[in-house]
């Protein structure tokens, strides 16, 4: 074993893991191939909301290769209900949510039946022989329709459409004053509705589940992000004995939060191996992925901001209504509850009041996708600080930085509760106004308003910040989450010096075999190539609460780093007592220890050898060198930045064309460059997919109608632009290595900045609003209708002193 030749921190390393996920040497969950695997299909309602009246399975039965058809009566018994971790309210109200439809089905696409069969052919080629007859029931979609007291009901047995209210109060809780006078008072009151509307995770491997109960235990292969909370629930959820249970997710495709769920395809793929006693596949196709697995967003937002004409604001007031779909996933009702410590963002807001009612539909459930309650809340606050900047005239970063919080502020305690513990909002704003050229872009914009341009310039403006790293497992019971934050890891030197890294964690695309390794290299002093990461399978990685809300590294890394630190402890310990020293006098330096004022030296591996062979030993020490740590921080971490965007819309053609994006994200300490850089491209692609061109679909019927990625437009490269990116660096207080979440970020802020952009463009026109995704289509109708209602004539300049009241979509 030799020392590190550089710190790996900070190192930009290529990642160990591509290698075999480029050349499709691994195995993805629907490899699997086990002797005499049967396939399973599932049938899917094409109604919305209908009584089951009856389901004739007789002519499945028969076909070529089918050993069994089930519906949900005939599961009725032991399929239970899937699962919700988060009661956010007392008196929430929640319906039973089978995995197959018993009575009647709520979506289009809620599973009614399935098949096992010798051969996934012959499985889908025997749906199409199951007849059921459907009673049609009223079908409700629209949010605010739902939630009026008339409106038809998706779960009669529930009386309402309304699952549960939830709310914060800055003079309530302590943290700020009354919001109602602060609007009463206003020398400036701004109120505007927004849209968030209903995305697709659309992960790129699609969901897939094995599972076989010919063992002393039942195992589970799932494209999962959760197998632990997914183990814990098959237990809970079915009555199975926990410790009978194995969940492994393999090398996973991609999530996004799709992939953070309890999912019926996997209580019924448990069900029939477990009734069938062989092992069954089940493995979605795509239209599945876009009507079955649980949907994003979905929200009306109705805010209010006071200030005073200076531009100081005063106070801000966020009602919600959030479409839960037809039922309540794992995490669904705590989802906009996360936004609600965010809506304040960076500003320092004197009084706040949150409320947020969670609205059942006739649509395929939602829970988290990429940012969670987060990018939701950054685009209320940041559209909103542009409209107040319009109202007073003023530049909407001379705006921002009137209300942000300073440097020498943190830590700062919110309005909303949180306190966050650092930041430099001035720093990466001015670093991402260079990277942009936005003095430059402003005066181009203010030329081509002067001159009647066809095509305008627009420039848009996102100084964010999230609270990620979800752990604190106190502050998670304090909002009802059913379970704790912490994470936990494990460290084994092996007698030949190499070292295995067992986390909690498990990766669909972040990297983390490289990230952990970088990590252990640096603080045991051991080769970057001689760390190995073990992860995603419950029997070997025993401990954890897996992998979303930007916590990976922030709380899984730093019980990383504390396993490492308990290891090198214990080895000082050995160390000391075969150099004959105390254990005071030993130094432990890049992998070595070293008796202090000597040249007596013996390595890491040196000691992971003697501990093994146990031959001499101090008193009391156990033969092995490893460790095992659990990590629950005291804090979120609150990484920020300022992301700019500068479009061009086409008035004829209603067509937007991104000219140039920058952003500076501050997420603290790096580990790996690259991997930061990746994940913020990444999340910008889906943010700017946000703005510009995905939106789940739904016709009167309830039928989704974007079910394909040729209705339901995911950019691909060419529709994106080049990215100017940048970082500045303040480290969090909460963890050791002083890193923040960067998973989620890219998301959280780019979509606000792009829509900001287009408005900023059409502002001279009387636009005020174009409702996401900001399709040509709806880019010219907003033109149009703000002419025809008589706005600000194109001629009069351009940017944000020139708007004139009455919005438009």
């Amino acid at each position: 074993m030799t020392a590190t030749a550089e710190p790996e921190l900070g190192r930009p390393r290529k990642r160990k893991e591509d290698a075999r996920l480029i050349t499709g040497r691994t195995r993805w969950t629907d490899n699997m191939v086990l002797p005499g695997m049967l396939h399973l299909a599932v049938l899917r309602s094409p109604a919305a909301h209908a009584r089951i009246a009856s389901i004739d399975t007789e002519r499945a039965r028969r076909m070529p290769g089918v050993r069994a058809v089930l519906t949900g009566r005939d599961l009725a018994d032991e399929q239970g209900s899937l699962p919700c971790a988060w009661p956010i309210t007392e008196d929430m109200l929640a319906p039973q949510a089978p995995s197959l439809a018993v009575d009647a089905v709520h979506f289009a696409g809620e599973a009614v039946a399935v098949v096992a069969a010798r051969s996934a052919a012959e499985a889908r080629d025997a749906l199409d022989a199951i007849d059921v007859d459907y009673d049609d029931l009223p079908v409700v979609l629209d949010i605010t329709a739902a939630a009026a007291a008339d409106s038809p009901l998706v779960h009669e047995e529930l009386g309402t459409n309304r699952s549960a209210t939830w709310t914060f109060d800055s003079a309530e809780a302590g943290t700020g004053g009354d919001v109602e006078r602060a609007l009463a008072d206003a020398e400036v009151r701004v109120d505007r509705t927004f849209r968030q509307q209903r995305l697709i995770p659309a992960f790129m491997e699609p969901r897939s589940v094995v599972v076989d109960p010919t063992g002393e235990q039942f195992t589970m292969w799932s494209a999962t992000q959760v197998p632990h909370i997914l183990r814990l629930m098959l237990a809970m959820t079915l009555g199975v004995p926990e410790h009978q249970v194995r969940v492994i997710a393999p090398d996973v495709g991609g999530g996004f939060g799709g992939k953070l769920q309890v999912t019926p395809e996997e209580i019924i793929a448990f069900l029939l191996a477990r009734r069938l006693g062989v092992p069954v596949k089940w493995t979605e196709t795509r239209s599945e992925t876009m009507v079955a697995a649980h949907h994003g967003r979905d929200q009306v937002q109705r805010l209010s901001l006071s200030a005073r004409r200076d531009g100081t604001v005063t106070g801000l007031k966020v009602e919600l209504l959030a479409d839960m779909g037809a039922y309540l996933r794992l995490v669904t009702p705590g989802v906009p509850i996360l936004g609600a410590f965010m809506f304040n963002g960076i500003y320092k807001f004197p009084a706040y009041r949150f409320s947020c009612t969670n609205v059942f539909t006739n649509k395929t459930p939602t829970d988290a996708y990429r940012g969670a309650g987060r990018p939701e809340a950054t685009f209320g606050i940041e559209r909103m600080m542009d409209e107040l900047a319009a109202e007073l005239g003023m530049d909407p970063m001379e705006l921002r930085r009137k209300n942000w919080i300073e440097r020498d502020e943190f830590p700062f305690d919110t309005v909303s509760g949180l306190t966050y513990d650092s930041g430099d909002y001035a720093a990466a704003t001015d670093k991402a106004m260079r990277l942009l050229g936005y003095d430059e872009l402003r005066a181009e914009q203010a030329e081509r308003a002067r001159r009647g341009a066809t095509v305008r310039l627009g420039i848009g403006i996102s100084t964010f910040t999230e609270m990620c790293g979800l752990a604190p497992s106190r502050v998670l019971g304090s909002l009802s989450y059913g379970a704790g934050g912490w994470e936990h890891a494990a460290i084994r030197v092996l007698p030949t010096g190499k070292v295995e890294v067992v986390t909690g964690v498990s990766p669909h695309g972040q990297g983390h075999e490289t990230a952990w390794s970088q990590i252990v290299a640096d603080r045991m002093g051991v080769p970057f190539e001689d760390v190995a990461v073990l992860h995603g399978d419950t029997q070997s990685s025993p401990k954890g609460l897996d992998t979303y809300g930007s916590r990976s590294l922030a709380v899984g890394g730093m019980a990383v780093v504390a396993a490492a630190d308990k290891v090198i402890d214990k080895a000082r310990k050995i160390a000391a007592h075969l150099m004959e020293c105390a254990e005071d006098d030993v130094e432990f330096t890049e992998g070595r220890f070293g008796v202090r004022g000597t040249d007596r030296a013996t390595a890491l591996g040196e000691v992971a050898l003697a501990a093994f062979a146990a031959h001499d030993l101090p008193e009391g020490v156990e033969p092995s060198l490893d460790a095992d740590a659990t990590f629950d921080p005291e804090n979120f971490s609150f990484p920020h930045g300022t992301h700019l965007c500068a479009v061009e819309v086409d008035t004829e053609t209603g067509r937007v064309r991104i000219r140039k994006y920058a952003c500076v994200d501050d997420v603290g300490a790096v580990v790996n460059p690259l991997i930061v850089e990746g994940q913020v491209h990444g999340g910008l692609a889906q943010g700017i997919a946000q703005a510009l061109f995905e939106e789940a679909v739904h016709d009167e019927g309830g039928t989704l109608t974007t079910a394909t990625l040729a209705d339901y437009l995911v950019p691909s490269a060419v529709d994106l632009p080049e990215y100017a990116t940048d970082r500045t660096e303040t480290r969090a207080t909460s963890n050791a290595l002083g890193v923040k979440g960067v998973g989620e970020a890219g998301t959280i802020a780019s979509t606000p900045a792009v829509v900001n952009a287009v408005v900023d463009a059409l502002r001279p026109f009387g636009v005020t609003d174009v409702e996401m995704p900001c399709s040509p289509q709806r880019v010219w109708r907003a033109i149009t209708g703000a002419r025809a209602s008589g706005a600000t004539a194109p001629e009069s300049g351009g940017g944000m002193g020139s708007m004139t009241q009455g919005g438009t979509r």
